[in-house]
């Protein structure tokens, strides 16, 4: 679990901080005591979990363009951050067939640009630089994914990320080798939810959507299988990893997986089922025909390196992971505080015990 006495105080920079991980990193950041500077878009959706928790006030909020160089370079003089958490990016499959360019612009050429401008940054420790599972090459293998698997992918948006973990691996070995220079590494995770995601186009979200309006919820591929986890899981491993980082770049500038347990990759029926069982009053779901893009049917990657090297294990079955999600879901419906709301959750993970109940 993340340290709250090595985040007290300390200088964090995030970008992507007004998407959905963002805001749920920040957010918790800022409950440790970090000092936290974001840099990203406007909130991708409306609502947003930025907009609905209130950080715009709480953290010093940068809106640009990981695009742009300039941008990024000033967010990053201004920051002076010890801690950098890159998870800015066009995070969505579909949307990548509708808009190569600006996801391959976004994915790549914005980590090239925030990794150039971390080496201008003295203070900096520690930088992990979020990318997704899907940046491995599939094969629809049954077994895991390890991290020394090639990259690929058969969609823009994976290829950009199996880019982007190309231009890390690059960038860490060329530029950040010599000692004293801070510990670059890259964190690659499954499918997560969890409140506050508005995304287009991704199952849980759509649910959502779909109950609070009384509409049946509409699945395009129920046997899909994705390796499912809440936005916690990740997240405190991402945490785990940068403090990791900081004491010991030598042993952890490296890719890691963060992925759920191997139980947990569960097909799409099985979820949205679930989520019907659990919203009750009434609920259904169904499938929708037509044409759709490409997507796997299967993806799962390993997690060893992490459980073994960080300490890091996932604390949530699927189960409770979805029963978390409609719980926020149903507090934002009916009304309550979605900065409490979210904070609470966040410090039942924080109180677990390790072990998935």
């Amino acid at each position: 679990m993340a340290n709250p006495a090595f985040w007290n105080g300390k200088r964090v920079l995030v970008t992507g901080h007004t998407g959905f991980k963002g805001s749920w990193l920040s957010l918790w950041l800022l409950s440790m005591g970090a000092k936290v500077t974001g840099l990203a878009l406007d909130p991708p959706t409306d609502p947003s979990l930025f907009a609905l928790a209130g950080l715009a006030r709480r953290m010093d909020s940068r809106i640009g363009d990981i695009r742009d160089p300039a941008a990024v370079d000033a967010a990053v003089r201004a920051a002076a951050p010890e801690i950098l958490i890159h998870m800015a990016a066009q995070p969505l499959v579909r949307l990548s067939y509708d808009e190569p360019v600006e996801t391959v612009a976004t994915n790549v050429m914005g980590t090239v640009h925030v990794l150039e401008a971390a080496r201008r940054c003295a203070g900096l420790r520690a930088c992990v630089v979020v990318t997704t599972d899907k940046c491995y090459e599939n094969r629809e293998w049954p077994w895991p994914y390890r991290e020394t698997e090639p990259m690929g992918g058969y969609d823009p948006y994976s290829a950009s990320k199996g880019c982007a973990e190309l231009v890390t691996s690059a960038w860490r070995r060329s530029f950040f080798a010599k000692p004293g220079a801070a510990g670059i590494a890259s964190a690659r995770a499954g499918n997560v939810i969890g409140g506050g995601d508005w995304a287009l186009d991704r199952l849980v979200p759509d649910c959502m959507r779909a109950l609070m309006d009384g509409r049946t919820i509409p699945v395009r591929n129920p046997h899909a299988i994705r390796p499912w986890q809440h936005v916690l899981e990740p997240l405190g491993g991402y945490l785990r990893l940068a403090e990791k980082l900081w004491d010991d770049p030598a042993d952890h500038a490296d890719a890691w997986n963060f992925g759920p347990s191997d139980g947990d990759a569960r097909p799409v029926s099985w979820i949205a089922s679930h989520v019907v069982e659990r919203w009750g009053d009434g609920a259904a779901w169904e499938l929708i025909g037509g044409d759709h893009p490409h997507e796997a049917t299967y993806l799962r990657v390993d997690s060893s390196k992490a459980r073994m090297q960080l300490g890091w294990e996932p604390r949530l079955g699927l189960a409770d992971c979805l029963d978390w999600t409609v719980e926020w879901f149903r507090r934002y419906h009916a009304g309550e505080n979605i900065e409490r709301v979210t904070l609470d959750q966040i410090e039942r993970y924080e109180q677990m015990d390790g072990k998935i109940p």
